[in-house]
């Protein structure tokens, strides 16, 4: 009898049996991806280029443009400072002053102190004024039987939205022939001009 047959797995190679065909085809498609994200980024960076020297060709125009009216304005202001053309630049300055002066709007003005004035207090003098940057500033005198309503009308020109900063430049006590305590007050004023 034949003694039973014995199957032993022997590999004789010298190297091992490796499975290296899912390897190389996701390592093939990784290298087909990676090619494909090369050719997308590649192109990206060729559109922005053509884009940034358009817009600089753009800003380039921009900025001759604006050198050329920087000397445009400078000629023309050189040939208002001549003394021929000065009296007029002179005379032009004045009238937009003025003009802006008679801008302010009287019935408005009067409307706007109604609506923070207290009742029991008196509005004796107003006078309006530019001031630096065109804004608008009041220079009044109030008068009240005592300082409380003052008091009281300088918190609401303070609160006001159409008022600004207030300051009290000074005050008088009532005398014989101004039976009133008076208060000189400075505030500005942000009606549009």
């Amino acid at each position: 009898m034949n003694p039973p047959r014995v199957h032993l797995p022997l590999n004789l190679a010298s190297e091992h049996f490796r499975r290296d065909r899912p390897i190389l085809a996701a390592s093939a498609a990784t290298a087909v991806l990676m090619l494909g994200v090369l050719v997308l980024l590649v192109t990206v960076i060729i559109q922005e280029r053509e884009l940034a020297a358009s817009s600089r060709a753009e800003m380039a125009a921009v900025e001759a443009q604006l050198r050329a009216a920087a000397g445009e304005q400078a000629r023309l202001e050189a040939q208002l400072r001549q003394p021929a053309n000065a009296a007029v630049l002179d005379r032009s300055v004045l009238f937009n002053a003025l003009i802006l002066r008679k801008s302010l709007s009287w019935t408005l003005l009067f409307s706007d102190l109604e609506r923070v004035m207290p009742g029991n207090v008196r509005l004796i003098t107003v006078r309006p004024y530019l001031a630096a940057g065109n804004e608008v500033q009041l220079d009044m005198v109030v008068g009240a039987q005592s300082p409380d309503p003052v008091i009281e009308l300088l918190k609401r020109l303070e609160r006001s939205p159409i008022f600004g900063a207030t300051s009290l430049l000074s005050s008088s006590p009532p005398t014989q022939n101004e039976p009133l305590y008076r208060y000189r007050v400075s505030v500005s004023y942000a009606q549009k001009l």
